[in-house]
């Protein structure tokens, strides 16, 4: 089973952990991952890290779509994925919450789903380089010709060659977006994706293949699942700890109305506790929405304990469906444990 290791975005002073990411190469890792939110930015760190590794795939999971043009998001994963040698980098996008994108942004939450549509398909184009760029969308045109334009705009065609089939994956969790994502992209990051939930999944693949009408199947398609790997003797204090960060997207990163960690809790049969979280959270009573996370949730999204316990847990995500696992994890011996057990246990 294909690893990845996840980066995440930094905290308050930026720091990558190399020594990490080199280890995760040594033991054979296929890909590692960077994050935004609003701080430290995805692409950046990708190419220092490329500097200082030699083959290990380069992924953000992922880039906000509201972040960038998809002109930017072109040039931006062409340069890196030149810098580091070609064809090593993967352009994960997602849309992020209404929150980020009309607060942080300053874009309009217009429609996400043609949003995504229009931002692969620019993409494609630039990276393909068949003509200058046209694209009449239903968010998107280029060129522009909205309100301000001067209606002077001029296709054209990216003038660094690189890779025309430089994977783009889409992290999206709706049903619409699914369907979209098996439609248009080459890979997916799913939301909360968890031992079982392929069952429901698969049939909105499925329909986003038919749609491609090119013969497209889960053969051709990758599909990268994460989880928290952590090893201790004390798995209810593992739990403790990852509560937190549960708490905070499922209670505060997000409207009220508006929140696709708490709608993933919720397709993950938590309805109750996911209600109870927000409105804790949102009432400034964390540490009880923290306290109201469910121990079983935590340990469904997760492989932790003592080694015993993860090696008899893991054959469920390898075979869960998902092609590669992102493990966040700081132990070394926590990546040498996954490196064992994904060598010898093929996807299912």
């Amino acid at each position: 089973m294909k690893l990845g290791l996840s980066v995440g975005y930094s905290g308050a002073d930026m720091a990558l952990p190399m020594e990490r990411i080199l280890l995760a190469e040594r033991l054979g890792f296929d890909s590692v991952w960077t994050a935004e939110a609003y701080g430290s930015d995805a692409i950046s760190p990708l190419a220092y890290i490329a500097a200082l590794t030699k083959r290990i795939r380069l992924g953000t999971g992922v880039v906000q779509l509201a972040a960038r043009t998809p002109a930017a998001a072109a040039m931006a994963a062409q340069t890196v994925d030149a810098l580091a040698g070609g064809n090593r980098f993967i352009l994960g996008i997602g849309v992020s919450g209404p929150q980020i994108v009309e607060g942080w942004y300053g874009q309009p939450w217009g429609r996400p789903y043609y949003r995504i549509k229009d931002y692969v398909s620019i993409i494609r184009k630039i990276n393909e380089r068949k003509e200058p760029v046209t694209h009449e969308g239903r968010e998107i045109s280029l060129p522009y010709t909205g309100e301000g334009a001067m209606g002077i705009g001029k296709p054209l065609k990216s003038i660094l060659h690189t890779n025309p089939k430089l994977p783009i994956w889409l992290g999206t969790g709706t049903e619409s977006n699914v369907k979209l994502t098996a439609q248009i992209a080459d890979g997916w990051l799913p939301l909360g994706f968890v031992p079982g939930m392929m069952e429901t999944y698969r049939p909105w693949l499925e329909e986003g293949f038919r749609r491609a009408g090119n013969g497209k199947s889960l053969k051709d398609f990758e599909i990268q699942a994460g989880t928290t790997v952590f090893i201790t003797d004390d798995v209810r204090e593992a739990f403790r700890r990852m509560k937190p960060g549960i708490a905070l997207y499922v209670g505060g990163m997000g409207h009220r109305d508006k929140n696709f960690h708490k709608d993933m809790m919720e397709r993950r049969g938590y309805g109750d506790a996911a209600k109870t979280i927000q409105e804790l959270y949102l009432d400034g009573r964390k540490a009880e929405a923290i306290e109201a996370v469910p121990d079983e949730y935590c340990d469904e999204g997760s492989l932790v304990g003592p080694p015993a316990r993860i090696r008899e847990r893991f054959p469920a995500w390898a075979d869960s469906g998902a092609t590669g696992l992102t493990i966040n994890a700081t132990q070394d011996e926590a990546l040498e444990l996954m490196a064992e057990l994904a060598e010898a246990r093929p996807v299912g």
